[in-house]
């Protein structure tokens, strides 16, 4: 077998025979392209003639680069599948930028709200630009819309109390902005809450596998959010609402992948924008509050977006002032503070703890120094 590059990892080569075992399952169609992946490999050619470089995969003449070698395929960048068929990655010839590519519908009210969103020029607007949207070439009923492509805004996990404030402060800013556009997002989840993780990752990860670096065969190393500037933005406006102006934002509907929010329901008119602050509540509550001892301070204003009774729940708005009366009260030094994980262990969170305290400390003389 021939040789293979020296910067992947040892673990990444097998021997002879493991080798042509590979070989033999590429030959019967082990690693061939899924339906969903054949979608995108008909549309290479268009999408190259608009700029736009989808990885060696998807080339209608890719051969697998593992043949040949004694590299293991798990470990070949050209092995990795897409995890959602209708959205793919892609480079942007003119200047490398990473895109994200979503077919969908034209008769659905996403691409004329995301444009809309688009238009809306202003800080707080935290929801996913739309960089281009072309007719697809083969679907007529269908676009592509292009997206900067953006990573789980829950990965690489928190590692202190401010980062997590600033998670909140920044998605309650953008509800805020989405409810003042007059849209009700009804679909606000972990999974539609997504991060810009280019500051995280210098050297780049991944768009697939984003633990790994884009040879996806090595391990990434993520810097520090308290140390970035790391911008989050709402995503998925397929099930949004976009409201004239005086409308009601009376809704029906069970639809939307948080079923807790009470008030949904197919008969009964429900305000949209309501339920969106207790989605949006139910994710702070599942994803920080129920993973994380030291964050009583937003437990208030949680329990406050999670009431039963909509009309006692506070706007986007009065969820978003709340929060800045409780940030402007809240210590630095707490804020530095490391979040404990409720599954720790006694033993770990002495160890934790004491880096922790070391860490501040390293802090607070660097202050005293300069």
């Amino acid at each position: 077998m021939s040789a293979n590059p020296a910067h992947l990892p040892r673990y990444a080569f097998v021997d002879d025979d493991v080798a042509a075992r590979y070989a033999k399952d590429t030959e019967n169609g082990l690693y061939n392209l899924l339906p969903g992946e054949i979608y995108w490999r008909d549309r290479y050619f268009f999408l190259d003639d608009h700029g736009y470089i989808l990885r060696p995969r998807y080339h209608p003449a890719w051969k697998p680069s593992w043949l040949g070698t004694n590299r293991d395929p798990m470990f070949c960048e050209d092995s990795i599948i897409l995890i959602i068929p209708r959205v793919i990655d892609a480079t942007r010839r003119s200047d490398n930028f990473r895109v994200a590519i979503k077919s969908t519908r034209n008769d659905t009210q996403e691409l004329h709200i995301a444009r809309y969103l688009t238009q809306q020029h202003s800080p707080q607007n935290h929801c996913v630009p739309i960089l281009d949207i072309l007719q697809d070439p083969l679907e007529p009923h269908m676009s592509l819309m292009f997206m900067p492509h953006l990573r789980r805004f829950n990965n690489p996990e928190f590692g202190t109390i401010g980062e997590v404030m600033d998670f909140i402060r920044q998605s309650l800013e953008g509800l805020c902005f989405l409810h003042e556009c007059r849209v009700a997002h009804r679909d606000i989840a972990a999974a539609n809450v997504m991060m810009d993780g280019r500051p995280l990752y210098p050297e780049g990860y991944h768009p697939v596998r984003t633990d790994y670096m884009p040879d996806g065969a090595n391990d990434t190393h993520p810097l520090s959010r308290s140390n970035c500037n790391v911008r989050y933005y709402y995503i998925d406006f397929g099930l949004s609402t976009l409201f004239e102006e005086g409308e009601s934002p009376l809704v029906l509907g069970r639809t939307g992948r948080d079923k807790e929010i009470p008030e949904l329901s197919n008969e009964v008119p429900y305000d949209a924008y309501r339920a969106d602050v207790f989605a949006l509540g139910n994710l702070y509550y599942k994803e920080f509050l129920s993973k994380y001892h030291g964050l009583d301070l937003i437990q208030p204003l949680v329990s406050m977006m999670k009431w039963t009774d909509p009309a006692q729940r506070p706007s986007a708005d009065a969820a978003f002032h709340i929060f800045e009366s409780i940030y402007s009260r809240t210590d630095e030094m707490l804020l530095r503070w490391r979040l404990r994980s409720r599954t720790e262990s006694a033993p770990e969170r002495v160890v934790y703890d004491t880096v922790a305290a070391a860490r501040e400390g390293m802090y607070q003389l660097r202050r005293l120094i300069s």
